[in-house]
């Protein structure tokens, strides 16, 4: 126990504490309710989705369900603990991945601290109960493999257990595939400038080839089969998601929050240009590929944050030593005193009473951040009045209404868009904004109740016809029915 409490040892505890308080948030995804809602019926009914079931606009259309694994977990926690369980488990998984990030970092212990909490402020607005945290663990997970198995060739075929678990759990199992690629090319590329290394190296090329391979192809155990290969490249290629979902959007650098994101990269082209010891080309090969992926989609940033913080802690590292000031970060070591061992304890203990705390904060306040966040009132409405269907609702609450209001109601739109496609989004964002033939959906789908928020130009033109009468409204919601 005494060992425990050396100072290193607290200081890791302490990081870990810190990291899940950070990553302990409530449940405001728009997408998590219908999660929520397919991981119920897939254990009540022990059958999986192969189409949809939601929507009355793609009724029976085929659904790639990529998450189902995940939404069995969702609803699992949820009806074991409810939101408390979400947000510790999600918190749980997040703190996870960045103290993986930690152990990768060469810096010393306070340095990569640094390091990783910079890098968990810079991806913290990607973070959420959603099934995209799970690839970012297993992203972290993989390449703590790959950069193992260099010295313990065995790790590596870890990645298959795990390309299996991924690949059920979320469609980022590309992500795997890319990280095992992209370690093969740039060790190539490494071996190939090096003289001497190209014969010596290719035991470890072909173990990252075999490895690749592997996981690729049980990649296509999943109840979608091989369509699991096209689907992350149909997404990354939608054109409306782009453009009218916002973490499809790129980083606004004139947004404080993506700040942290544009010093860690000015940061990297300082260290490159001033540390003594420039990283791996392998790692240099990871930065050119998530670089442009996190500037070109919001969703992509915690992946660079993988690759990134050890190379910037590594360079950080090697410009404090050249200029001597590396005393400045060493490793606390012997056995500590019993002063030490109180003081540590106190601030251990200390530490963890704070994110109970924190968590328990976040649980007590979930109900206001759903009646912030979400038509918790419109549902209710809907429920026990009963408007004429079929009704047109917002996007992002589509997901609340299957979880709160189907099968009463079926939605003409939620957070799988997906399934909807790029013509179908476009048209309706065309009616939610008032712009070319706006009354196409409308009269294609015959709607009778429109429940979006107030200030969508719909509700603002609608509002005045005598052919629609207001029967509900709030702050987050307005109802408009069509007069018979």
């Amino acid at each position: 126990m005494t060992k425990l409490l050396q100072t290193r040892h607290v200081f890791v505890f302490i990081l870990a504490f810190g990291l899940f308080a950070m990553a302990a948030r409530g449940v405001i995804d728009p997408d998590v309710w219908w999660h929520l809602r397919t991981g119920q019926l897939m254990l009540q009914n022990h059958t999986l989705f192969h189409a949809d079931p939601y929507s009355f606009t793609r009724f029976g259309q085929p659904w790639v369900n990529h998450e189902w694994l995940s939404e069995v977990l969702l609803f699992g926690a949820f009806r074991a603990t409810g939101f408390a369980g979400l947000i510790v488990l999600f918190g749980t998984v997040i703190a996870t991945t960045l103290l993986l990030v930690f152990v990768r970092c060469p810096g010393r212990p306070y340095l990569a601290a640094l390091m990783t909490l910079w890098g968990a402020v810079a991806s913290a607005p990607a973070w959420g109960v959603r099934p995209q945290m799970f690839s970012f663990l297993l992203g972290s997970i993989f390449l703590v493999l790959l950069e193992a198995s260099g010295k313990r060739p065995n790790l590596l075929w870890w990645t298959a257990p795990l390309m299996l678990l991924w690949v059920n759990l979320h469609a980022g199992y590309l992500i795997g595939l890319a990280f095992l690629a992209i370690f093969l090319f740039g060790e190539a590329i490494e071996a190939a400038i090096c003289p001497g290394q190209w014969p010596q190296s290719a035991t470890r090329r072909k173990q990252l080839a075999l490895a690749f391979l592997v996981c690729l192809a049980l990649a296509a155990f999943n109840p979608n089969g091989v369509d699991i290969y096209r689907y992350p490249f149909e997404t990354l290629r939608s054109a409306s998601m782009h453009r009218f979902i916002q973490e499809w959007f790129s980083p606004d650098f004139h947004n404080p929050t993506y700040l942290p994101l544009l010093l860690m990269l000015l940061a990297l082209i300082a260290g490159l240009a001033l540390s003594p010891k420039g990283p791996r080309l392998r790692d240099l090969v990871l930065l050119l590929a998530t670089i442009p992926a996190a500037l070109r989609s919001v969703r992509h940033i915690p992946i660079l944050v993988l690759v990134l913080v050890p190379v910037l802690s590594g360079l950080a590292q090697a410009w404090l030593e050249q200029r001597g000031a590396q005393q400045l970060l060493q490793r606390g070591k012997g056995r500590p005193t019993p002063r030490i061992v109180l003081i540590n304890t106190l601030v251990l203990v200390s530490f963890a009473a704070f994110t109970l705390v924190r968590v328990r904060q976040v649980v007590s306040t979930q109900m206001d951040l759903e009646a912030k966040h979400f038509p918790m009132g419109a549902a209710a409405f809907l429920n026990r009045e009963r408007p004429p269907g079929p009704i047109l609702n917002h996007y992002n609450f589509g997901g609340y209404f299957i979880w709160k209001v189907y099968p009463l109601y079926q939605v003409f739109i939620d957070g799988r868009a997906d399934v909807y496609g790029d013509r179908f989004m476009d048209d309706f964002a065309s009616s939610y904004y008032l712009r070319d033939d706006w009354a196409k959906s409308l009269n294609r789908w015959k709607i009778r109740t429109l429940v979006l928020p107030p200030d969508a130009p719909l509700i603002t033109g609608l509002r005045p016809s005598p052919e629609w009468t207001q029967i509900y409204a709030d702050s987050e919601t307005v109802i408009l029915t069509r007069r018979q």
